[in-house]
């Protein structure tokens, strides 16, 4: 048999540990002190994130993106966004993981059971088909500069007529303080301007930012409502359910919208500290989704009336790149319609941890794209968003 030794027995714990066999990403374990090591694929079945960045605790071994709980064998036991007494597809089980052995202090697994296949239906930030869509490429205020799109190299200026874009692309776009390109005709119109009412809100960007994802699993990750209880337990997250109740959705080629209503702690609403409302409020959020990766959600605080608009774009860099650019749109935050600098400020600054709890979690996912083969991930009924998204995705997808 062909052993592998793969860590000391000193570094494995119950803190999961993250090892490679033959280019297989393996997460190993400890489960109980002094106990036998096991191993398995460090891959989440729902979307394939690292479980070696998740925790184990109270005997279960729990990603840190959707909190989705596996025993010691491997078996799932807790998917939290579904309601209780729902039952646990069996596909949720982690694929049985290599034989392992210790042997004078060192950790081996055996080599012909290592087998971690990768999805193959992913849309890349480098896909040739992605240049029939606008993306963004700079703010106004940062020109002129060199900007990256799907892997090439942009010059982007002021021009007496206007933005000017070398090597010229299909057409150039001014919106939102933003410059667009579509280097080939697109096959979706530039996203919409915000409702008159919110584009008379008072507006601020966060500074942009970079992830090492694909933008396809940024995007996947905005429309994504159920993993807000565990990556942003730091912010928002920790008031959040975490049961997704249903939630209804209309879908098109050019992307999908979903009106919900949710439950929320305001602690920073001034009607819960002068005691005329409850901290626990609700709110509509309206998520909208235009191919490929441009976003927008709505949050209506139903009880204290303040809006927040975010305007969500993600520019696909480079195969390990994607540059993220958020604008906010802020109306009766803090009590008072149009909000002050200061409020807008404080506003941001959350904004970007929030970003910043997402960028660190991201930091850890290896996919070099976002799968668009159901079989390649399990999808619950908290996905529905994300299952639109790969869907009209798959319009853009040329590569095998």
């Amino acid at each position: 048999m062909n052993w592998v030794r793969v860590a000391s027995s000193a570094q494995v714990s119950a803190q999961p540990l993250a090892v490679t066999v033959a280019g297989a990403p393996l997460v190993l374990l400890r489960p109980e002190p002094g106990g036998p090591v096991v191993a398995f694929a460090d891959r989440c079945p729902h979307r394939l994130v690292p479980l070696s960045a998740g925790t184990f605790a109270g005997g279960v071994l729990r990603c840190s993106y959707h909190g989705w709980e596996f025993d010691p064998g491997g078996a799932c036991v807790a998917i939290p966004s579904n309601p209780p007494g729902t039952a646990v597809p069996p596909r949720a089980a982690l694929p049985e993981g290599p034989a392992v052995r210790e042997d004078a202090g060192e950790v081996w697994v055996r080599r012909e059971d290592v087998t971690a296949p990768a999805p193959v239906g992913v849309l890349s930030n480098v896909d040739p088909g992605l240049a029939r869509a606008w993306h963004p490429v700079a703010l106004l205020s940062e020109l002129p500069c060199r900007a990256t799109l799907l892997g090439e190299e942009l010059d982007v200026s002021v021009a007496a007529d206007g933005v000017r874009v070398e090597p010229a692309p299909h057409a150039t776009a001014v919106r939102w303080g933003l410059v667009w390109v579509a280097p080939a005709a697109p096959l979706v119109a530039l996203f919409d301007d915000p409702d008159t009412e919110d584009a008379a809100y008072v507006g601020a960007w966060l500074p942009p930012a970079r992830t090492n994802v694909s933008a396809g699993i940024v995007a996947d990750n905005f429309l994504d409502v159920a993993h807000f209880p565990f990556v942003h337990a730091g912010t928002f997250g920790a008031g959040e359910e975490r049961v997704v109740a249903p939630y209804t959705m209309d879908t098109g080629d050019d992307g999908c919208r979903s009106v919900q209503e949710q439950w929320f702690d305001n602690p920073e609403d001034p009607g819960v500290a002068a005691g005329i409302r409850p901290a626990r409020q609700r709110r509509r959020a309206t998520y909208v989704h235009r191919a490929p990766f441009q976003l927008m959600l709505r949050l209506e605080e139903l009880d204290a009336g303040a809006v927040k608009t975010i305007l969500f774009f993600a520019q696909p860099e480079t195969l390990t790149s994607t540059r993220i650019y958020t604008k906010m749109l802020l109306h009766g935050i803090g009590g008072v319609a149009d909000p002050g600098p200061d409020v807008v400020a404080r506003e941001v600054a959350f904004e970007e941890a929030v970003l910043a709890e997402d960028l660190a979690l991201q930091a850890t996912m290896t996919l070099p794209g976002l799968p668009l083969r159901h079989r390649d991930e399990l999808h619950v009924r908290a996905d529905r968003l994300g299952v639109a998204l790969r869907r009209t995705l798959a319009r853009y997808r040329t590569t095998p």
